[in-house]
């Protein structure tokens, strides 16, 4: 267990995800973004990483569950999933 699993929507799976393309602390994931960090996953682990796995990510950076993201934030991330 890494300190990634104490951050919000961090389970198992996203976990083991972020581990394995490299980003191993809550400050790398901060620094390399939700988006990139996505992209590394769906590149190197899960093509089919889905919608949800973006905006948890993005929760996890700034601290809160998925479900409280603002909706100018769901939107530019549904955007920017749309145009993978």
């Amino acid at each position: 267990m890494s300190k990634l699993s104490k951050l919000p929507n961090v389970g198992k799976v996203l976990e083991e995800n972020l581990l394995a393309v490299g980003i191993e602390t809550p400050e790398q994931l901060q620094k390399i973004g939700a988006k990139e960090a996505f992209l590394c996953i769906r590149r190197q682990r899960d093509p089919g990483a889905c919608l949800h796995m973006l905006y948890g990510i993005q929760g996890a950076i700034l601290g809160i569950p998925d479900k409280f993201l603002s909706v100018d934030i769901k939107q530019e991330l549904k955007a920017f999933f749309q145009s993978l």
